[in-house]
């Protein structure tokens, strides 16, 4: 047992080198390497999460900036269907009236005409009444000169 204890106590003792010799080398792989890998490592993240954080406010005021402009759109287009909705009444206004202009002398031309056939049709009776004696003189004449001749 002391044997063993004796070649353990060797082995420890050269293995002391290798030991301090990995402890140097992580020592040190953590000045030399790992501290500014972290470092970097760090600001690519700070960066890449103000990069995110920008972006998202860019987004963001892009929208706003779409919503005000659909907005602004919606209002332009409602304001133009109003004045074309005033125009047509407008229109449509001047067109009633003009067709009650245009009524209006109708029945008037209508009125007078109607006037004149009347007082032309009263005229044509007047001479066919008058006219209607003298045809009857006419016509009597006509039949009782072949009937007193045929008497005769």
């Amino acid at each position: 047992m002391q044997e063993i204890i004796q070649q353990v106590v060797t082995l420890l003792i050269g293995s002391v080198p290798t030991v301090l010799l990995f402890i140097v080398l992580v020592a040190s792989y953590q000045l030399l390497v790992q501290g500014p890998l972290s470092r970097t490592l760090a600001e690519r993240r700070a960066r890449t999460a103000g990069a995110v954080e920008d972006a998202q406010r860019a987004i963001a005021a892009a929208e706003a900036k779409t919503a005000d402009y659909a907005n602004t759109l919606r209002q332009a287009r409602a304001e133009v269907f109003k004045v074309r909705e005033q125009r047509l009444q407008v229109w449509a206004q001047e067109r009633d009236a003009a067709l009650e202009v245009a009524r209006k002398a109708a029945g008037e031309r209508v009125a007078v005409a109607k006037a004149g056939l009347l007082a032309e049709a009263e005229v044509a009776r007047k001479t066919l009444l008058a006219g209607a004696d003298q045809l009857a003189e006419q016509v009597v004449r006509a039949v009782m000169p072949a009937t007193a001749g045929g008497s005769r």
